[in-house]
Parts: structure tokens; C-alpha cells; sequence
């Protein structure tokens, strides 16, 4: 690990409540992809509409919680990240299945908005348990 990214994540150790933020918001923009933009296209995505807004309770309860941690602020943070981050993997898994189980019907389009969009998620919870371990 290099000096410059051991220092982020130091900097991030002392002020956990911004990937808290960081998280929420990114719930967010899922969320609004998820319920707005995929469905309106739908077609051009490939995914089920009902699958779409099965994955959209998940964004939408993650960015809860993780706006809710990052106002309350609470004092044992690390098991707060630590359970975002476990239920950002499980939403991964879901959405890796959804993925196997639609493949036929996904279009291009779609299958590189979830791969991407799995690949954030990944980066995001690597830092959320890296930075969340004693």
C-alpha cells in the first residue's frame, strides 16, 4: 500500500462518518437509477421491471441507515461500517445472481451498468472494512 492511500484511509479512520456519507449518497444515485432511469429505459437494459424495484428497497433502506449513521454519529462506528458493508456485499450477490439468471434478456447496456455498478460497490466495501478493522 502506498504512503498516499495508507494516509486516506488514515484520515478516513478519523473521521469514519464520511463513508457513511459516502455511502448514503451512493444509495441514493442507485436508488434513483434503479426506480427512475432503468425503468423509464427499460427496454434498453434488459432487466425486469420488478427486479429493478426489488434491488431498489435495498438502496433505498442502505441510504437510511447509512445517513442515519452519519448524523448520529455513533460511538462505536466500526460495527455500524461493518454491517454496511456486509449488506453492500449481499446486494452484490443478489444483483451477481440477477445477473446470471437475466443474462439472456440484458442488453449490453444493462449488463455494464450492473458490472460497473458491482464494481463500485466492491472498491467501496474494501474501504468500509478496511478502514472499520481495530
Amino acid at each position: 500500500m502506498t504512503n498516499q492511500s495508507f494516509s486516506f484511509i488514515e484520515s478516513l479512520r478519523k473521521q469514519p462518518k464520511l463513508l457513511f456519507l459516502i455511502d448514503g449518497l451512493g444509495a441514493l444515485v442507485t436508488l434513483f437509477f434503479l426506480t427512475v432511469v432503468l425503468t423509464t429505459f427499460q427496454e434498453y437494459i434488459g432487466m425486469p421491471k420488478e427486479e429493478l424495484y426489488f434491488l431498489s428497497v435495498f438502496a433505498m433502506a442502505f441510504s437510511i441507515y447509512s445517513i442515519t449513521c452519519y448524523i448520529v454519529n455513533p460511538t462505536n462506528w466500526n460495527i455500524f461500517l461493518r454491517i454496511i458493508a456486509f449488506a453492500n456485499l449481499i446486494y452484490c450477490f443478489i444483483t451477481i445472481g440477477y445477473i446470471c439468471y437475466f443474462y439472456q434478456n440484458l442488453t449490453l447496456i444493462g449488463l455494464l451498468y450492473f458490472i460497473i455498478e458491482i464494481l463500485i460497490i466492491f472498491v467501496l466495501t474494501n474501504l468500509e472494512l478496511t478502514v472499520a478493522k481495530p
